[in-house]
């Protein structure tokens, strides 16, 4: 049986680029950053999300049904691997390589991981069970996720705006999406914690271990740049 955790090539995520561009309106499906952090923030639920529910959100944020003719064969299977992969390296607490594309202008950090962030965010709104989650542990690393996001668009968040005001800015891209990597596995800690070994201890987010080496792929590349924060 084929391993359908396989990273996609560059060619495939090209390839699903493309059948993400293929749907027009109104339909307003996730571009290739957001899809990502959307999909982070699926695999973190406390409880899984039944493929159909989330699935139907990567054609169009709302889930609004493909128009009669488009066949979504092809984006749904590379949309499945890349969740695959994902839930792989989160399961296991290893690095994985988010996809976040570099701005042909020289934007800031954190405006350069809002797309994903904001897919993250769109997770969140959709499939909240993680937020709801009664624990400190929470906190930190969602206003990491969250700190893209102009305060405003912040609504009745006190405890996660204050937490953002005590964070640094990371000082380059690359903090900036290892952070992403690294706040990832501190939720998962929490929503999906791993059974104590034969010693009594349990792996931690440290397991995400690796510089951010594809931190960006040449300019203009899935920088459709998604939606700057919560949709509603």
């Amino acid at each position: 049986m084929a391993d359908t955790a396989v990273p996609l090539t560059d060619a495939e995520m090209d390839e699903l680029e493309q059948c993400l561009d293929r749907i027009g309106p109104p339909l307003e499906p996730l571009d290739l950053m957001m899809l990502d952090g959307y999909l982070c923030g699926v695999l973190l639920q406390p409880t899984a999300v039944p493929e159909a529910q989330w699935l139907r959100h990567v054609a169009d944020v709302d889930g609004r049904p493909l128009p009669a003719g488009l066949d979504p064969l092809r984006l749904h299977t590379l949309v499945r691997r890349r969740h695959a992969e994902l839930n792989r390296a989160i399961h296991g607490r290893l690095w994985f390589d988010p996809w976040v594309f570099e701005m042909e202008d020289e934007a800031e950090p954190l405006d350069t991981v809002m797309p994903w962030a904001a897919g993250f965010a769109t997770a969140m709104e959709l499939f909240p069970a993680l937020t709801r989650i009664d624990s400190p542990d929470v906190l930190e690393p969602l206003a990491v996720l969250y700190r893209s996001f102009d305060p405003d668009d912040l609504e009745d968040a006190d405890a996660l705006l204050a937490m953002i005001e005590s964070l640094e800015p990371p000082q380059d891209l690359a903090e900036a999406v290892e952070s992403l990597v690294s706040s990832t596995m501190l939720l998962a800690d929490v929503s999906r914690p791993q059974h104590k070994g034969p010693g009594g201890s349990r792996p931690r987010a440290a397991g995400a271990r690796r510089p951010a080496s594809r931190a960006a792929r040449p300019a203009g590349v899935g920088t459709r740049g998604g939606k700057p924060g919560p949709r509603r």
